[in-house]
């Protein structure tokens, strides 16, 4: 099993502690690039696709690194939409 495959098995189990870093990981397999939108943006980040310009939306986490349920599952359903989990 590839270390992508790993990743999305981890996802679909919804884990407390799936980090930014792995997530970045994930989507960038899957064609998206980040794009922080200016000196404003904050934590806003968004990833889009290369080819399809699907745009995922989410806030960085901060202070710590690992993702909410809440964004993870929003994470699911984008990816799931798009065939890829």
């Amino acid at each position: 099993m590839s270390r992508i495959e790993k990743l999305k098995a981890r996802l679909k189990l919804k884990p407390k502690d799936f980090t930014y870093g792995e997530l970045l990981t994930l989507l960038q397999s899957f064609g998206y690039s980040e794009w922080k939108g200016g000196k404003t943006s904050g934590s806003r980040r968004a990833f889009i696709h290369s080819t399809t310009k699907h745009v995922i939306h989410l806030h960085k986490p901060h202070p710590g690194n690992e993702l909410r349920l809440y964004q993870i599952q929003e994470i699911i359903e984008e990816l799931t939409k798009s065939g890829y989990l």
